[in-house]
């Protein structure tokens, strides 16, 4: 959510960042806006007047009684009954008027960063830079789910009878896998300086409109009936949530942190969820990566994180790339997002295995998150999150970059220690 500050001195580059972002469609918000806000500051401006004045005649009505002049004591307290009955008027109107402000505030989005590439949808992407050398081996890779079916690491099968579509059974060396992986990803990032947690896997309805705009909410998060709450999609939710109605010392930014979770999806507008695979699925783990800082740093810790990520890759012989998201790309929040890329030698071509974003501080404006200064001004500091890695999804790329033309699957070194010491598996 942008400040409303904005809107109102500079409604122009409001509209234009509508329009960088093709969503001409949500022009007029601009000029609602501007209008409701008129209108709410003139019922403040009259309810703070009518106030004084009932104030003000309140005391005069003792001292007309102590006269005896009942009848002008009468008229007064008429008066002030009147203004009263007005007041409470106003300040349905003004509620009135502040819900109608912030559910059209809660549409209209985050301005974004001059250097993100202006274009319509995920196919105006820029890349803007490869890690690894790509590779075709010269033996033919079958498809992740006869890699792992051959390893006998998975049932989809008993999977779609339990749960439907979309679910796994992982089990033996795959599951491991799987396991070591994350915890892998936890060891790196607390390495790296973060500082691990385990959080809550279910939000309220308070913290999900905080974290993201109504259409993610509506295609990503499946809700607990009959309760005000909801299963999270990353860990990002409930790690940012932490901060909500918080204002934290100065002294106490950067806040790095790396959150293990499980995360479930509807995947509603997907194209349809795999009969076979696990690309896109409704449930899976991920280690995340998440910054709240002072806005001056954020574009340097955004650097940082996506990095991170790139260098985790790496050191799993998974050759990447990162991938500028355009315009029309980018969810309502992010200031500025790319995506990470691994490299698939089955398909040879690369595909999403993480993203990085910058949300600026729609997050934290949102869910009243503040950082009190040395002379104790109070400013909405940045938010930030990357993926570090996402299994089973990255499983594909693992399995597709570290196969063996026999069917086994290389153990990077710096995986074997949480493989038990295995040099491969098969």
């Amino acid at each position: 959510m942008i400040d409303i500050n904005l809107i109102r001195t500079q409604p122009d580059l409001v509209r234009e960042n509508m329009r960088k972002k093709f969503q001409d469609n949500k022009l007029d918000l601009v000029d609602e806006v501007i209008e409701l806000d008129r209108l709410n500051r003139e019922a403040i401006q009259r309810a703070d007047y009518l106030r004084s004045q009932r104030n003000a005649l309140s005391k005069q009505i003792g001292g007309l009684l102590a006269k005896g002049e009942k009848e002008e004591a009468g008229r007064i307290r008429q008066q002030v009954k009147d203004m009263q009955d007005e007041l409470q008027a106003l300040t349905v109107k003004e509620d009135e008027y502040a819900s109608e402000i912030k559910e059209r505030m809660m549409r209209i989005p985050q301005i974004i960063d001059p250097s993100v590439p202006i274009g319509r949808n995920d196919q105006e992407n820029v890349e803007v830079q490869r890690f690894g050398e790509p590779v075709v081996p010269d033996f033919e890779v079958p498809y992740h789910m006869d890699i792992m079916e051959k390893l006998n690491g998975i049932d989809l099968d008993a999977a779609r009878k339990t749960s439907g579509n979309g679910f796994y059974y992982l089990k033996g060396d795959i599951a491991r896998l799987h396991s070591a992986i994350l915890s892998y990803a936890r060891d790196f990032m607390i390495d790296r300086g973060f500082v691990y947690y385990v959080p809550p896997f279910l939000i309220r309805s308070e913290v999900v409109t905080g974290v993201m705009s109504f259409a993610e909410m509506e295609n990503m998060m499946y809700k607990i009936e009959g309760e005000d709450l909801y299963l999270i999609g990353t860990s990002e939710h409930s790690m940012i949530g932490k901060f909500i109605d918080t204002i934290l010392d100065e002294s106490e930014l950067p806040q790095a942190l790396t959150s293990y979770s499980p995360c479930f999806r509807k995947e509603v507008g997907a194209h349809g969820i795999e009969e076979r695979g696990v690309y896109r699925v409704h449930q899976f783990e991920k280690q995340e990566m998440i910054v709240v800082c002072k806005p001056e740093d954020s574009m340097m810790w955004y650097d940082r994180l996506w990095q991170n990520a790139v260098d985790f890759f790496r050191t799993l012989d998974i050759p990447v790339r990162t991938l500028e998201c355009c315009s029309g790309d980018l969810a309502d929040l992010k200031v500025k997002s790319c995506d990470v890329e691994g490299w698939s030698p089955r398909q040879q071509k690369y595909f999403e295995v993480g993203s990085c974003s910058n949300l600026g501080d729609a997050q934290a404006r949102r869910l009243a998150i503040r950082y009190r200064d040395q002379d104790n001004r109070k400013f909405f500091p940045h938010t930030l999150n990357n993926t570090v890695v996402a299994p089973p999804r990255m499983l594909i790329v693992y399995l597709e970059n570290n196969l063996n033309a026999d069917g086994t699957v290389r153990i990077p070194e710096a995986l074997r220690p949480y493989m038990g010491g295995k040099a491969q598996i098969g």
